[in-house]
């Protein structure tokens, strides 16, 4: 037997380490087995080949298979493993979306207006990555030549594929996956049939029973696990007699073996057959979702008199007992998924019910609220919980917008979900993506109503952060007439907030400071209070700053500080902390600064904003090389330098927000000199934004990972935990231009 060149480490092999990189390899919910020959032969390929692709008939394992090899070779790949599931784009038209979901499987958050190819060419220009790309079948072309492209352009690149199809490229070495010998094949079952009854083993007449049975399935997987499924109900020859039936029936008693993708196809159908017909109902109905679902999505869009609310839970056990749908421990909790064919067949069945746009509809208007109530949410002590919840319903949002998208009639509603879900495109670095979806919803001609004029202003928002202030402008100015139109003032007021802010970035400090208190004022006479509202309070107070008026940007921002501990927010609180930092540092209380800092570092570190984290880096250095330590403030300054490719333009291009870098770089080259100054800065260029956030936690001691202290003068983060609040306030009349409570 074949066995991987070199030492072959299990995936929680704790080994020699190697340089921090991203690992997005999704958890094993049960026991991988066999596939020893194929997991080494396709090992030896990936030593000589820098594309494999893994082929084979739907259910033969080929997903399971290469995620099995990923965890087993991650500790090869110096910058990690990144595994992106393509599957959950089909349905969607634009096969643009490719290169957003290979930027999220690699971990890499971008603000700017690069296209992701770009994003992904310059970040594995030089880095030692396996990328595995599994379910590419509906985008098959767009998949092969973004991947020609980037192994042309990324030497170091390795690319793991699994498909029913190749891709075609050039260098691409195929491994057609048969499927599981018949010892497999019986320990698969083995192990499936004991979790669903204990007890059970493979001896005398059940092992040749099984045999048989795994025989008549082909040794494909999906059928071996629907079959086993049924353990907990029949006994292995009363499966074997009923799949005997079916097969009998569809292939005119020719006992011969079908071919495999019949065989599938009938052990699905099979045990289609053998659901109740609830079951049968629910199956098909949870074909609406892109990638994962929870209860509650399944109860709302599934339910019905036919099938109601209050059974979900039921039916969707019996399914989960029979392999039907998957269990997923996530982030957000209790999830489910269908796997891709058995999700296939399950919309042919509900196309064939005739109710499949009823439930696409129904789908959609549950994400439309789903997307609402988060919003709302943003703003209250659930907040993380938000960022999280959106991050795990991003495949579903997506096809909900699509699925507007189809009738002119229902644009508005794509453009209401794109403008709704602001706080996820800015608060939690996916401004790129956020674009893609404005501009593609705003490309269809509507009237300024509502839907429409929010999606015009976080446009403009959006493209405020991204640097392109002809995008901004134009966006913004669109959305105020509009606004002004229409009389909608809320709208209104957020187009005058984003021109200010576009103004705060651009230097044009007077003008700023205008606009943020008209803004103010507008917010006020429409009784509207939210992050973004607060946000605007911040941004007047860092004018305040940059006009030397530290006093008064201080009492904005602390007023701030309250509301939202008031509120629980966490998010607008970190940038109101930078904007204390900022002062405390002018004002020459470098221990007030740097508490302040390290906690709106790490806040916006948690929800993913890596514009808050590096403009906090940034200043840090400033502080770090007054605190009298220049080569650790150079370090992290080169650290900020990296980071900012993918946040936009360096400290916006302004000589304000520059400030600190300026000063930084001057007082650190003059005390270590140039040479060491930039070896410094090239050490900092180095890490990544995880490690220099750790780096920076602990008090600047790379090495302090023990819980020691840090050193003296320098205090790591005291962070609230998720949720909690500094203290409990009550709300009170503001006398600063910020919102009335």
């Amino acid at each position: 037997m074949r066995r991987l060149p070199g030492r072959f480490p299990e995936p929680d092999d704790q080994g020699s380490g190697h340089a921090p990189g991203h690992s997005g390899l999704p958890a094993e919910l049960n026991t991988f087995v066999g596939r020893h020959d194929d997991l080494a032969a396709l090992g030896a390929l990936l030593e000589e080949n820098r594309l494999v692709t893994v082929v084979g008939v739907a259910g033969v394992g080929k997903t399971r298979c290469a995620v099995r090899l990923a965890s087993l070779l991650e500790k090869r790949y110096s910058h990690g493993v990144g595994v992106a599931d393509l599957a959950d784009l089909a349905g969607l038209g634009d096969p643009d979306l490719l290169g957003h979901a290979v930027v999220d499987a690699l971990g890499l958050t971008d603000h700017t207006r690069r296209p992701p190819r770009t994003i992904l060419l310059e970040h594995l220009a030089d880095r030692e990555v396996l990328l595995v790309l599994d379910g590419y079948e509906q985008h098959v072309g767009a998949c092969a030549d973004l991947v020609q492209e980037l192994l042309r352009r990324a030497p170091r690149l390795r690319v793991l594929a699994a498909g029913r199809l190749p891709l075609r490229v050039d260098g691409e070495r195929l491994h057609p996956l048969a499927p599981m010998g018949d010892e497999d094949a019986l320990e698969l079952f083995a192990a499936r049939a004991g979790a669903v009854r204990p007890g059970f083993a493979l001896t005398g007449a059940v092992r040749e029973t099984v045999r048989e049975l795994c025989r008549r399935l082909d040794g494909i997987p999906l059928a071996l696990e629907l079959a086993a499924g049924r353990m907990r109900a029949l006994a292995p020859e009363q499966i074997l007699q009923r799949l005997d039936d079916r097969f009998g029936l569809l292939t005119g008693g020719n006992r011969s073996a079908p071919p495999r993708h019949q065989t599938l196809r009938t052990a699905i159908g099979w045990s289609h057959e053998l659901c109740a017909p609830a079951e049968r109902l629910l199956w098909a109905r949870l074909s609406v979702f892109a990638g994962q679902f929870d209860l509650e999505a399944a109860e709302y869009i599934c339910g019905g008199p036919d099938l109601p609310a209050d059974t979900v839970l039921d039916v969707l056990d019996a399914l989960l007992a029979q392999s039907v749908v998957l269990r997923e421990d996530s982030p957000a909790g209790t999830r489910y998924r269908l796997l891709d064919t058995i999700r296939e067949y399950g919309a042919q069945w509900l196309s064939a019910t005739g109710d499949a746009e009823r439930l696409r509809r129904r789908h959609r208007d549950w994400f439309l609220g789903l997307a609402t109530w988060c919003e709302l949410d943003w703003f209250s002590p659930r907040q993380e919980v938000v960022a999280v919840r959106v991050e795990c319903e991003l495949p579903n949002l997506r096809r909900a917008m699509e699925c507007s998208m189809e009738s002119s009639d229902e644009v508005h509603l794509a453009q209401y979900l794109a403008g709704t879900l602001w706080y996820f495109w800015v608060g939690c670095g996916r401004l790129a993506e956020g674009r893609y979806w404005l501009e593609h919803v705003l490309d269809e001609e509507t009237s300024h109503d509502p839907s429409r004029l929010k999606a015009q202003w976080v446009l403009g928002y959006v493209s405020v952060l991204q640097g392109d202030a002809v995008g901004a402008i134009s966006a913004l100015q669109e959305c105020r007439e509009g606004a002004e139109q229409s009389g909608d003032d809320a709208a209104a007021a957020y187009a005058v907030h984003r021109t200010g802010c576009l103004a705060l970035v651009t230097d044009d400090v007077a003008r700023a400071e205008e606009l943020l208190r008209d803004a103010l004022a507008r917010y006020r006479e429409v009784g509207e209070l939210n992050s973004n509202v607060l946000m605007a309070q911040v941004e007047l107070g860092m004018a305040r700053v940059f006009r030397g008026d530290l006093e008064d940007a201080a009492a904005n921002c602390r007023e701030v500080e309250e509301i939202c501990d008031d509120h629980g927010e966490r998010w607008v609180r970190a940038y109101a902390l930078y904007v204390l930092a900022f002062v405390a540092l002018r004002q020459g209380r470098p221990g007030a600064c740097r508490r302040m800092l390290l906690e709106a570092l790490a806040t916006g570190h948690r929800f993913h904003d890596p514009l808050g984290g590096v403009l906090c880096l940034e200043l840090l250095a400033l502080l770090t090389v007054v605190e009298g330590d220049a080569r650790e403030a150079a370090v992290l300054q080169g650290a900020a330098s990296a980071i900012w490719p993918s946040v936009g333009v360096p400290v916006f291009g302004s000589v304000h927000y520059g400030a600190p870098r300026a000063e930084c770089a001057e007082r650190a080259r003059g005390e270590l000199g140039e040479a060491a100054y930039g070896a410094a800065l090239r050490t900092g260029a180095l890490l990544d934004l995880d490690t220099v956030v750790r780096r920076a936690l602990a008090g600047g001691n790379p090495d302090r990972t023990d819980g020691s202290p840090p050193p003296e003068g320098r205090p790591a983060a005291s962070v609230p935990a998720p949720g909690e609040t500094r203290r409990p306030a009550a709300s009170r009349m503001t006398e600063r231009g910020g919102p009335e409570l």
